[in-house]
């Protein structure tokens, strides 16, 4: 069986901002899709996080400090349960998917578990990650030249890729943990999809400027040397924006010192804290 037709399982998180070291998740969803079983479609997990909602972060999903108190659990508790959920489907050898979930996702994961006393992700296999989809790291790979499609939207967004590859976009229900991780599934399929046709049958993805279907021959593995796979294109992709934001062409973005982190598909929170609580291990077990 080829990865896109196993089972998956699509993670999305929203939070209180844009730096996954300092942000807190306040929703999370992991749903089970495909492999020729039923799907697992969980409700939402609401968190309270425990810090004020920034303005700019409600904008996007609508989530306040009043809904949150209300709807949502502890942080501790709310870790817990995404904890115990991710190793489940990593001990069955099921591949996490989400959109830039290598990115921003599973490093947010990480700081918020060392936060609570969790101990470090990587921990918790055993001193490695299960399998992981990043849906964003393989269209900047497969599809490198598409441009943006306006100055809102960018070339490799989720709602882009999920235009591109055929997937249904409705924008009112967009950034809800659940839709996000439902659509980032689906574009993943479709990318697998794409990879099985005859390279003369794969549509043009990069608005014609050049003939790389061939690109697509890089997801025809399994899923360690996807994962493999991954972790390389994302340490080119961070060095190429490094090199980018560095030289002039970066107009008002150029900075000489700029430093892009390629680590896939956790970055490291700059304070480490070691071994796992009381508290964390109850929420684990509970």
């Amino acid at each position: 069986m080829t990865w896109w037709t196993g089972r998956l399982a699509s993670l999305d998180f929203e939070s209180t901002g844009t730096n996954p070291h300092e942000a807190r998740i306040v929703e999370a969803y992991i749903g089970l899709v495909g492999g020729g079983q039923p799907p697992i479609d969980r409700k939402p997990l609401f968190i309270s996080p425990g810090v004020p909602m920034p303005a700019e972060a409600a904008d996007i999903h609508g989530y306040t400090d009043e809904f949150l108190r209300e709807l949502g659990v502890e942080p501790v508790e709310g870790i817990g349960r995404i904890v115990t959920a991710v190793k489940a489907v990593w001990s069955d050898g099921i591949p996490l998917v989400g959109h830039n979930i290598g990115g921003y996702d599973l490093t947010l994961l990480n700081a918020e578990m060392v936060r609570h006393g969790f101990g470090p992700l990587i921990d918790l296999m055993g001193g490695s990650y299960g399998p992981v989809i990043d849906t964003k790291t393989i269209s900047k790979h497969i599809d490198k030249w598409r441009p943006r499609v306006n100055e809102k939207q960018g070339a490799h967004a989720l709602k882009t890729c999920a235009q591109v590859f055929g997937i249904p976009w409705v924008d009112d229900e967009a950034h809800g943990a659940r839709y996000d991780a439902l659509i980032s599934a689906r574009v993943a399929w479709r990318m697998g999809a794409i990879a099985a046709l005859p390279r003369e049958q794969r549509p043009f993805v990069q608005a014609g400027r050049q003939d790389e279907r061939h690109l697509f021959d890089d997801l025809l593995c399994d899923l360690p040397a996807l994962f493999r796979k991954q972790r390389q294109w994302a340490r080119e992709q961070a060095a190429s924006y490094q090199t980018y934001l560095r030289s002039p062409k970066a107009g008002d973005k150029q900075d000489p010192a700029a430093v892009i982190d390629g680590a896939w598909p956790v970055q490291a929170a700059p304070a480490r804290q070691e071994g796992t609580t009381q508290e964390a291990q109850e929420a684990i077990a509970s």
